[in-house]
């Protein structure tokens, strides 16, 4: 693909899956894709209990009305979610990765979790949220996880995980 008279191949294949740049632009949508990562880069999620226990706690908190979960992964050192606060933006990562710390304690003592802060995106348009979803379910593919999106157990791609409609504000005009 050329670009100023620059050949830009890998940069065009690493585009079709890699994680979009953080936004600039305005929008009325309310509905953000984040990131946070486990603390030094640890694998602490790649243990069962924990990946379990992170799954529990995102569903307590869409229970308690906290956001709309739209779509999520759980990787071993980190987590993707799509979601649309009820809550401030700032607050919801801190119900995420505080409700986890809380109930990782008795499994890992008083270790520190989590990194500070958070990445998050907001997403502007159906084009984009679908670039996210792709994103998420192909991310432990792309990891060599699962050979498949919907083998693999902690995400919304695998079967049964009940979530929230996609808002109408980013549903595709037809």
């Amino acid at each position: 693909m050329p670009f100023r008279g620059v050949e830009l191949p890998a940069l065009a294949a690493e585009a079709a899956l890699s994680k979009p740049p953080r936004d600039r632009f305005p929008s009325d949508s309310r509905t953000y894709f984040v990131t946070a990562n486990a603390c030094s880069s640890r694998s602490l999620f790649q243990a069962e209990p924990i990946a379990r226990l992170f799954l529990a706690t995102i569903y307590d908190c869409r229970k308690q009305r906290k956001y709309q979960l739209h779509e999520f992964v759980v990787m071993p050192t980190h987590f993707h979610i799509i979601l649309t606060p009820e809550v401030t933006l700032e607050r919801t990562p801190q119900l995420i990765k505080g409700g986890l710390s809380f109930r990782v304690r008795t499994i890992v003592g008083d270790k520190e979790i989590w990194e500070r802060g958070y990445v998050d995106h907001r997403v502007r348009n159906a084009s984009d949220y679908q670039h996210h979803k792709d994103y998420i379910h192909q991310n432990p593919c792309k990891a060599g996880l699962a050979s498949q999106p919907e083998v693999y157990p902690y995400s919304s791609a695998f079967v049964g995980f009940e979530l929230d409609p996609i808002p109408q504000w980013l549903k595709p005009l037809h």
